[in-house]
Parts: structure tokens; sequence; C-alpha cells
């Protein structure tokens, strides 16, 4: 891949492809840990229960006596409230204690245990001798192997030997004696070794209230609780919500009746003392009537303001007759003359009449005057008539006047003592409302907790659970830990993912030249790769023949192919080509590329003349004295007599014939000038004239004239001569060659301090080259698919 573009899909495709036994490896290897997890992990189960919280709107709460009065309101409990009373500890730890989850009982195998549950399944019964606050904070293992129906073999720990003991025996341990009773399974455990683990109650509590999931369906509007719990026993799990729902309805109806019995004995408490008070009040109620003389206020009230009322009016009717009395009285003494007497209707009939008829003589008196006088003795008979009435009318008035004085009097006393009782009647009445008033009010309150007793006993004997189950706890009937798929699909993606992670790893990290694709994205076109050869092993050939099929072979073709079509451009068609060989860093394959390259180009019949320019390092007569099998002659021997490229350029006198070294390799004739000694002014030699001399005699006797020069970012000897060179092949080595120095040579070339450079990528490995890689480049050659393993 190509750090410097984005991540090519296409390219991480093909890079996977080409490692896909890593990939294949992986998977096996992660699936295959999976399959032992799951095969050794034990499994869990899960036990999901629902119910209801009800609204507890008919029955008391706390208080409820009161309600009426609005000093307390129970109101609706909130879910939040009633999950956490659930998931209380004290309950969990009511249910390990009842279910004794604090014991567990294993059955040993040789990697994964068996573990037992309920007493109905495990084989023998424990009887703790020590007090329970012990048993409850006790940590203890210890081994039982069942030898028979009445013995069985006791031990602390598994690498101990065992004591025999008999079932009923009692066995000391650091948690007390314990005695171990046989159940009717005894026989199906025989010489089965067996594992008891006692756990701190509290701890065991712990775990299993983290364990149980409490959770609401809607917090707002729901008075749905959901319950779950996982564990490796399902039967165990659905016990355990199953208890926590009996406990929590439980807890509730003790509660309520409590609050039952506690309201009351308050009110029982209340109605003693108020009876008391009651009777307390009656009491004062009848002292003071008696003390006032009251029977009926009410009654004698308006009996008092009738006889009030009576008196007055008859006090008035009497003054009305005295004054008429009196007045006429006074009339009838002061008359001289004889005149009428007004009529004015006194109670007396006597008078009236009296009056009446004194009237009538008056009146017939004075008739006669207006014919007579008074002389006449009719008239002198009625005026001794009339004088008669007037001293009858004089007596009888002054009885009646004297009798209606003395009723006045009576009757002013009859009613001062009317109304004294009429005033005191308020008072009185007020006082006996005070009286009834807290006679009422204690006589209410004493009615009214008679009935509250009543329903304080019916919510004692009506008390229900605060919850409705909906689904009672139910198992899974499945595993739901460890999850198969889940766990296959992860270890299947974990095994992709693995060696993936390596190689995008290793790719981001890998600052090296890979291949030809790779090297043109690095330089991007600013100067062509024209080649790609591969990686050759130890045991290869690293000289091509004529008739090489290799991909190496087939590979410098190409090179070969791609460097003529660079010369023609640039020269006359009978003129020879000066290739200059060259790299950043030594070992990068300078002298194979040249080497071969001569080779490939003599195949051609072409004349090539290989040249060593090399002269601080030399390379290329180490290359040829290393290549046993194909030795014409004693190149070794031949190589330290003959001249080279040194000794020409030091001395004037050596000619170019003497330097050349004409060799037949891999029936290929190839003509090599070594580089001689290594001299002490290595610089210097190539600045000389000597240098363009020898090219010029090369060119006109070869038509390809191979320079192996020196690495070129290291010493300047390679620029010193590039000038004389026609093409200028710059060797990267796959793997090796750090993108960075590739700078150097791009730099060089747009400074125009050197021209012509072409690259050739050398040792990419056989997956990373192009299609040669994937089809390979002999056409006699026998390619395996990439599915094959033989």
């Amino acid at each position: 891949m190509s750090k410097t573009s984005e991540l090519d899909l296409k390219t991480l495709v093909d890079i996977c492809l080409r490692n896909w036994k890593w990939f294949f490896l992986s998977v096996a290897i992660c699936v295959g840990l999976a399959i032992l997890y799951m095969r050794y992990t034990i499994p869990e189960y899960s036990a999901t229960a629902k119910i209801q919280i009800l609204e507890d709107s008919n029955q008391a709460s706390e208080l409820s006596v009161l309600d009426d009065l609005d000093i307390f309101s129970s109101g609706k409990a909130k879910i939040e409230d009633e999950t956490e009373l659930l998931s209380a500890r004290d309950n969990f730890i009511h249910i390990v204690r009842k279910l004794e989850l604090n014991i567990q009982y294993f059955v040993l195998g040789n990697i994964k245990d068996t573990e037992l549950y309920r007493k109905e399944n495990i084989p023998f019964s424990i009887n703790f001798l020590s007090n329970d606050s012990i048993i409850d904070n006790a940590k203890f293992n210890f081994y039982i192997k069942i030898d028979s129906n009445t013995s069985f073999g006791y031990k602390e720990r598994e690498d101990q030997p065992e004591k025999k003991y008999g079932f009923g025996d009692k066995i000391s341990t650091e948690i007390g004696d314990i005695i171990l009773t046989p159940k009717q399974k005894l026989s199906q455990y025989r010489n089965k070794q067996m594992k008891v683990v006692i756990k701190p109650l509290e701890r065991v509590a712990d775990f299993y209230r983290k364990k149980t999931i409490i959770s609401a369906n809607d917090k707002k509007f729901s008075n749905i609780i959901n319950i779950m719990l996982t564990d490796p026993i399902e039967q165990r799990a659905i016990d355990v919500i199953n208890e926590l729902i009996n406990i929590n309805n439980s807890n509730a109806v003790s509660d309520k009746k409590a609050i039952a019995d506690r309201t009351t004995k308050f009110i029982n408490d209340r109605i003693t003392e108020i009876y008391s008070n009651l009777s307390s009040v009656d009491e004062s109620e009848e002292s003071f009537k008696t003390s006032r003389g009251i029977a009926d206020l009410g009654t004698q009230s308006s009996v008092n303001f009738n006889m009030s009322a009576a008196s007055e009016q008859e006090l008035q009717n009497a003054n009305i007759q005295l004054s008429i009395a009196s007045s006429m009285k006074d009339l009838i003494s002061g008359q001289e003359d004889y005149d009428i007497i007004p009529e004015v209707g006194l109670a007396d009939q006597s008078i009236s009449s009296t009056a009446q008829r004194y009237n009538e003589l008056v009146a017939q008196r004075n008739r006669l005057l207006e014919s007579s006088n008074e002389k006449n003795p009719v008239i002198v008979k009625l005026d001794q008539q009339l004088e008669d009435l007037k001293r009858g009318m004089q007596s009888s008035l002054n009885n009646v006047t004297n009798n209606l004085n003395l009723q006045v009097n009576s009757l002013s006393k009859q009613l001062s003592q009317i109304n004294s009782r009429i005033y005191a009647a308020p008072g009185n009445q007020r006082a006996l409302r005070d009286i009834s008033r807290r006679q009422q009010t204690t006589e209410s309150l004493y009615l009214y907790l008679l009935q509250k007793r009543e329903e304080s006993q019916i919510t004692f004997a009506s008390a229900s659970p605060k919850s409705k189950v909906i689904n009672s706890a139910y198992g899974s009937n499945y595993p739901v830990s460890p999850k198969k798929n889940a766990i296959y699909l992860a270890s299947f993606i974990l095994g992709l993912l693995i060696p993936f992670s390596i190689i995008y790893v290793k790719d981001l990290l890998d600052n090296k030249v890979s291949s030809k694709v790779e090297l043109e994205q690095l330089i991007s076109n600013k100067a062509p790769v024209i080649a790609e050869l591969p990686k050759v092993g130890r045991r290869e050939n690293k000289l091509v023949s004529g008739m090489d099929r290799s991909v190496l072979g087939e590979s410098l073709r190409i090179l070969r192919t791609n460097l003529d079509y660079v010369l023609k451009r640039k020269l006359k068609s009978d003129q020879a080509g000066v290739v200059l060989v060259t790299s950043s860093v030594s070992g990068e394959g300078k002298t194979f590329l040249s080497s071969n390259l001569s080779m490939v180009l003599a195949s051609a019949k072409k004349k090539v003349l290989l040249l060593g320019a090399d002269i601080r390092n030399p390379k290329l007569h180490n290359f040829y004295t290393d290549l046993s099998r194909n030795k014409p002659s004693d190149i070794k021997a031949r190589g330290k007599m003959q001249k080279g490229f040194t000794e020409f350029l030091y001395d004037e006198k050596v000619r170019f014939d003497e330097v050349v070294s004409p060799m037949v390799i891999n029936e290929n004739k190839v003509d090599i000038v070594f580089s001689g000694k290594i001299p002490p002014n290595p610089a210097e030699l190539l600045m000389s004239d000597r240098v363009k001399e020898f090219l010029d005699c090369a060119r006109s006797k070869y038509d390809y004239i191979i320079v192996d020069s020196a690495p070129m970012l290291v010493v300047t000897d390679t620029l010193l001569i590039s000038d004389y060179a026609d093409q200028i092949l710059y060797v990267t080595k796959a793997g090796v060659t750090e993108q960075k120095v590739l700078e150097y040579p791009i730099k060089l070339l747009k400074e125009k301090k050197i021209k012509n450079l072409s690259f050739v990528v050398n040792g990419v490995k056989d997956a990373n080259l192009g299609y040669g890689g994937k089809y390979g480049y002999g056409y006699g050659k026998s390619v395996k698919k990439w599915w094959s393993f033989s």
C-alpha cells in the first residue's frame, strides 16, 4: 500500500489475499480457542419475572385515621422507591439464608465441575453445631468422597489424605463441629469426589444483589417492574426471583399489620381517655342545671317570654283603666253643672251603664230647659236623679281606682320577676352551650375513634400484598451466556483482524520501497521506473543465461527492452550507449543488476562492456569470483594479475585492451573491466580526462557500456562520471531502500546535476510483482493456484 495516498481498498484486498494463509491460520486458531472456551465455560441461564405495584387506595397507611382532617396524606408510591425496596440488601440476605445459597455442592470432574442445587439433589445434609453467626461469616471448603451408605472420606484440601468417617459422626472443623447425614440419592454419588464450599452469607447476598436487574417499564406512567437474574443454574435464578417477590409482599403485609396494631392500640388508649372526659362533661351539665333549677332552658325561656308579654299587656290595660277612671273621677268632681260625661269604655260595666244613664238624663234636662226653667218640678226631679247618679259614679270610680292601683302594683312586681328570669337566660344558655359543645366534641371524637377502630381491625384482617405477579419467574431454557453465535462471530472477526492489523501496522510503519507501483507513486512520475527485478534466493543462480525463462530472466528482458527504447530516443542508430548503474547506498544490487543486464544484452548478440567504476569499494571482482559454476577459467587468479580501471586512469601507458577481460559466462560473451586497485585519491582519478578517453574508446568497440558505479548518496564519484552516461539506472531494493533517500536523486534531477534518470526496483517479492507475480514470466513454468496446499 502506498503511504503517499489514501488507503486503496483494492490494494488492501490484494495484500490480504496474498497473505490468505495467515488469515486462515489466525481464524482457525481463534475459532479453535472459541470452541475450547465454549466447551469448558460454565453456561449461564436467565430468569425473568414481571410484577405490578398496586396502588393502596382503600387501605390505611400510617396515621390514616387522621386523613379526614387533612393532616397527613399517603399519596402514590413512586416506582423508583419500589425498585429500591426490592433491591434492599436485607431481602437478599433473607433469600440466601432461606435457600442456603452460601453453601455450594460440586461434583468434581476432570476439567469442569458440576454444581448440585436443591436439597433433594444433594446426597447428604450438613448439620452445623456452631452458632448461626459463625456459620454466616465463615469461609471454608472441604471434600467428601462417599464410600458406602454408612461411611465417607473427608479432607479439607484436595492434596490431603482422606480421613474416614461414618454418617452421624461429629467432624471437628475450623468453623465448629459438623455432622453429615445421608439421603436417599446417596448411592448415585458413590466413589465420586465432591466439594462443599461455604461462603460468607453477606458476600453471597451482595453478589446476587448486584446480578439482579430490577427495572421499570416506564418510570413516569407505568407501575410494571421487570426483574431479571442470570445464573449457572436456571432453577436457582427462578427461586431467587420468586423468593424476592414473596419477601417483598410479605414485608408489605407485615408492615400493614404492624401499622394496624399500632393504630388500634393508639385508638384504644384515646377511647379510654375520651370516655372519662365525656363522663366528666355530663356530670358538669347535671350539676349546672340542678344548681340553676333548669330542666329545659328552651321551654322555660319560651314560657317566660310569653308570661312577660301577657303581664305587660295586663299592666298596660290596668294603667289605661286607671287613667280613664281617674280622669272620669276628676271630671265628675269638677262639674258645677250637669254636663255630658265621656263614655270611654271602662272595664267596669256598672260605671259605664251609670254614665250612660247620667248622659241620657242630662240630655233630657237640657231639652226641658229649652222650654222651661230649673224650677220646673220635672227638672228638679231630674236634678235629684242626676245628683244621685253622680254620687254613685264617684263612689264606684273611687273603688275602681283603688282596685286598679293594687292590680298595677301586682302586675309590675310580677313583670319584674319574669324579666329577671329572661335576663338570666342568655348567661345560662351560654354556659349550657359551652358544656354542650364540649360534650358534643368529646362524643363525636369518641364515636369517630370507635369507627376507626373497626376500620383498623378490618385493615388488619384484610392486609394484602403491595404487588401483583403478572409473570412468575421463568427460565430462558437456553444459555444466555456465553452466546455461541456472538463468540464464534467475534472469534472469526478477531481471526481476520489480527493478521489484518499486523499487515496494516507493518505497512503503516514501513518506510521502505516495496514495489514498482509504490515507487512510481512516490516519485510522482518525475522519472520513469523501467523495470522491477524479483528477489533471488540463495540457492538460485544470480546470473541469467541466454535461454533462462525464469521470472528474473523475463524481468531483465523487460528491462533490456525498455532501456533500448529510452536509448534509441537519445542516440543515433550506430552509437553505443553508456548506461550508469548506481544506487543510494551499498547493498541495493548495483553489481547484481549491471552484471545481469550485461548478460541479457550479450544474449541478444550485442557487444557489451561491463565497467567496474566503484573504485572505493569494488564488488564486481568478488561477484564473479563467487560464481563457482560459471568460471571458464581461473577468474580469481586472472583478476589478480589483470590490470583494472584505476590502473588505466592512473597510468597513461596502460592501453584500453590491457584492462579488458573477455569472459564467457552461461554461454554469453561479456568483456569486463574490473575496478583495479583501490587508489588513495579516487575522486581526483575520476575527474581526469582518461575517463572520457576510456569511454570514447569503448563506444567505438561496443554496443553497450554498463558502468557499475559507486552509491550516489555516499560519495561524489558517481556524479563525476554521470555526465558521460547516456542513461542512469538508479537501483532501489525492496524492503531496504528508504523512501526518504529517493528525494536526493529527484532533487539532483530537478537541479539538473544529473540527467536521463530511470529507476529499477530490485529484490521485489513475488507477491508484490506486477503481472509477472500473478501469472508468471516463464511460459513453460507451472504456477500454483493460491488455494493449493501442495
